[in-house]
Formats: C-alpha cells, structure tokens, sequence
C-alpha cells in the first residue's frame, strides 16, 4: 500500500471515529434530555421510567399512596439513597429503609406501567403492618416513618429525616386559680386538626381547622388537673403554640370520629384546603412561640393529596401528588397513574351528601424558601 493511500485510510478511519463519538455524545444529550423530562414527571432526578404505578397486593392501597408520596419526595429519595446496606440477607429482608430502596430502583429500573411492592409489604408485615388490613392511613404513615427512623445506621441521616418532617409545639398549662404555669415542647409528625368543633359543628375551611386546633381550651368539671400549688384539683387553661415547622408539612384531618356506640363515623362535609398556606396570616401572635426568621420560611405549597373514599370499614385510597419540577397533578391510584387537574384535586374537599365519595384525609405541604 502507497504512502497516499495509508494517509486516505487513515484520514478515513478518523473521520468514522469523530463521527462514532459525535453520534455517541447526541445520544447521551438525547437520554439526559429525556431523564430530565421523565424526572419532571416523577419528581426523582434519577428516575429511568416517568411515573409508575404499584400493584395492590391484598388491600395495601393505603401503602401503595403513602409510598408515592414518599417517592415523589426529593429530599426524602435523598436521604434513602445514603442509608447503609444491611452486610447479610437476611438482615436486608427485614430492613425497611432497604427494601424501600429496592422498590424505588425497581420502579425507576422497570419497563412495566406498575411493580410489585410485595417484598416490602412481606417485610413490614415482620412488624405488624399487615396485608388484607383496613389500615387507617395517619396511623401507618406514623408506624411506616417511624420503622424507617430506627433502622437508619447513620445519626446524620436520622437527624436529616427528623428535620424534614418533624413539627415543634409548646404545650402550656395554666390554672386559673393562683396562675401556675408548666410549659413543655413536643415534637409531632403531624397537625392532627380536628373537622369540627366542641359543638359538632363543621368547621368550613382548613384555616379555621388550624385556628381551632391552636384555640385555647378550658380544661373544667371532670377534666380538671391537679395544682401543686393549690394542692387540688383546679380548672386549667391548655393551650398550644407553634415553635417550629418542617420543610415537609404533613396535616391530618381527622374525618373519622367516635360516637357513643363506639361506632367509627366518617365526615365527608365540603372543607376547602389552599394550593397556597401562610401560616403567619393564619395564626395569631398569641399562638406562635417562635421567631422571625423562623416565620418568615412558613409559607407552603401544596405537594400531595391522600384521599379516601368509601366507609370506614370498606375504603380505598389513592395519593393525588405534584411534580416538583414540573409542577403538574398526578393521580396514583394503586397500578394506575395518570395526569390531573387542580380541579380534579378540588373534588376531595368532601360533599356531605356523598359519604361514600372521595375527600382528602391527609394533605401534604411543602415549604416556598427552606432556611
């Protein structure tokens, strides 16, 4: 071969290989364009797939939406993606914050619409969260953070998780006999606001839930307390006030009470919530025990809605949830996932001729500007 030939071959060999790697580098730019677009959707930077639904897997719909909302949480799939592998198997089949771990990868990994959430389901059933259960979805959402908090290794980690969710609130109690006061803080992981008053009477908004859950309340008759000072049983002023609020704000509305009969009943009365909530213009001076800076961060949107439809002792659940990105409503109904409107979201407000209809039980706010 000529001297002119190598160099035309190999000017040709070089043109092939820039053009392999320019196909290659637009391929990469197309794939990052497309995660970015399906991130948006799901809310998860590293997601594969888009939005994937979960199989019910023996009444576990109640599972199934908190684990979206869970899911759709950036800065908790944050926490999750550092947590320390169990070293055995059988240590990882009995770790919830692992087998969380899994579904998500197997979520974000699948070509399928929908995957099975069973092995967590086996896993969480090794501590009494039972498949085939009517589960009441403030209550597994409490078991189901706090198994994830006690089987996290690493203190940051447990410390980050507390910070993203945990509420602050100083409880005080005062007699109105001699003015004796005790005050105490309390965390809690939710704001469980009741629906009506003292009356039975609805109340109609979620402002006024709040306004009413932070109201004053005179503890008489037989429900007075002991006074040290006093040396007996006096009337007592109890009262609560907000110290700190969480980057992810969980309101429990507490739709299912008790009557006489020991009957649970549900109230399914209209009750609007906001897109937008300011907690500085709901609450009073008098109800607040925290500062400015800490009040200036107390403005949320609204990231997701878990809903319950039916009766108290045949319900189902769904988790209606915002893109954090794209900022658009989607409906996750167990295997099915599809895209919504705010007005879609509005028909939870409840309906009080509609008892067996869908209204929203747990609302789940996110913070405008975090500290």
């Amino acid at each position: 071969m000529s001297r002119k030939e190598q160099e035309t071959r190999a000017g040709t060999e070089t043109m092939k290989a820039e053009a392999k790697i320019q196909n290659n580098e637009e391929e990469a730019e197309e794939l990052k364009a497309k995660d970015q677009r399906l991130a948006s959707v799901f809310g998860v930077a590293d997601l594969k797939n888009g939005a994937i639904g979960l199989y019910n897997v023996g009444q576990s719909c109640c599972l199934n939406s908190l684990l979206q909302v869970f899911f759709m949480n950036i800065h908790f799939t944050g926490i999750l993606r550092r947590i320390t592998v169990p070293p055995c198997a059988m240590q990882k089949k009995r770790n919830v914050p692992y087998q969380m771990l899994l579904l998500l990868e197997k979520m974000q990994c699948g070509k399928q619409k929908a995957v099975s959430p069973i092995d967590l389901a086996c896993c969480l059933s090794e501590y009494r969260v039972k498949l085939f259960v009517q589960h009441d979805a403030a209550q597994l959402f409490l078991n189901l953070w706090n198994l994830v908090k006690k089987q996290m290794k690493k203190p940051e980690l447990v410390e980050e998780l507390s910070n993203l969710y945990t509420i602050c609130v100083q409880e005080h109690l005062a007699c109105q006999k001699c003015s004796l006061e005790t005050k105490r803080n309390s965390n809690m992981l939710t704001l469980p606001v009741p629906v009506l008053d003292t009356n039975s009477r609805a109340l109609r908004t979620l402002e006024k839930c709040l306004q009413y859950f932070f109201h004053p309340e005179e503890l008489t008759d037989h429900n007075m307390c002991f006074c040290e000072q006093c040396g007996r049983k006096t009337p007592f002023l109890q009262s609560m006030k907000l110290v700190h609020l969480p980057q992810t704000l969980t309101i429990h509305l507490k739709r299912f009470c008790f009557e006489e009969s020991a009957y649970i009943h549900k109230l399914s009365h209209y009750l609007p919530f906001p897109q937008d909530l300011d907690f500085n213009a709901v609450l009073t001076e008098n109800q607040c025990q925290a500062d400015d800076s800490e009040k200036a961060a107390w403005q949320y949107e609204l990231f997701a809605v878990i809903a319950h439809s039916g009766s108290t002792s045949c319900g189902h659940y769904c988790a209606y949830i915002r893109s954090l990105t794209e900022c658009k409503w989607y409906c996750f109904n167990d295997s099915e996932v599809c895209q919504v409107s705010w007005d879609d979201v509005k028909c939870t407000y409840g309906h009080s001729n509609l008892h067996w209809g869908e209204t929203a039980y747990l609302l789940i706010y996110m913070k405008k500007h975090p500290q």
